[in-house]
């Protein structure tokens, strides 16, 4: 018997994510869980560094729910941002954009960082996991046949790592590879079994 998929049976979690890979993910962990979006505000002040954002806008999602979240449930919020020469690499909106953002990467280690919120009626904890990640040198030709064939519109820093440029440009990773694809469920599963104590 899983003593913490035991005591989330008392709840209803809710992943505020529209990520199929977070879903995926949260699923693996054996957690039921319902999803359901809010609107909110995404923006952030200048000046913050990577960490500091990706805890923002976590901790903003979550409290899009503070009106309507009930006493037996849960709310998980996660924001995951590329951090590349001291700026954010958000998701690309067009196709040169994506390009440039891989173009930013290449040869270069950059941050992955994941901002998390556990919500519940009375309590909410926000934590951050950083992952470095090691890209090798990648031709304009690689770059354009990569976005062109995977589209990665819906991914921080236009790439996802376990597609076919995660295979052939990184070279190494400082941290959890699972925070790269968007939630860090080691973290997540540590800090729930401690809400749940």
């Amino acid at each position: 018997m899983n003593m913490l998929i035991d005591s989330l049976r008392k709840y209803r979690v809710i992943l505020a994510s529209r990520s199929l890979r977070r879903q995926q993910l949260l699923r693996e962990l054996g957690i039921d869980f319902e999803i359901v979006i809010m609107d909110f505000d995404e923006s952030f002040p200048g000046g913050l560094d990577g960490i500091e954002i990706a805890r923002l806008v976590a901790g903003k999602k979550a409290d899009s729910f503070r009106e309507v979240i009930k006493e037996n449930e849960i709310i998980i919020t996660a924001d995951t941002i590329v951090w590349c020469r001291g700026k954010v690499l958000g998701k690309p909106s067009s196709t040169d954009e994506a390009a440039f953002m891989l173009s930013e990467i290449s040869g270069t280690t950059h941050e992955v960082i994941t901002g998390v919120s556990i919500m519940l009626y009375d309590r909410k904890v926000v934590f951050t996991e950083s992952t470095k990640v090691t890209f090798e040198e990648m031709s304009a030709s690689e770059i354009r046949y990569y976005v062109e064939k995977y589209a990665p519109f819906d991914k921080a820093g236009a790439y996802g790592i376990q597609e076919w440029i995660g295979l052939t440009a990184c070279s190494h990773i400082d941290g959890s590879y699972f925070n790269v694809v968007g939630l860090p469920v080691q973290r997540l599963y540590a800090e729930l079994k401690k809400l749940m104590q």
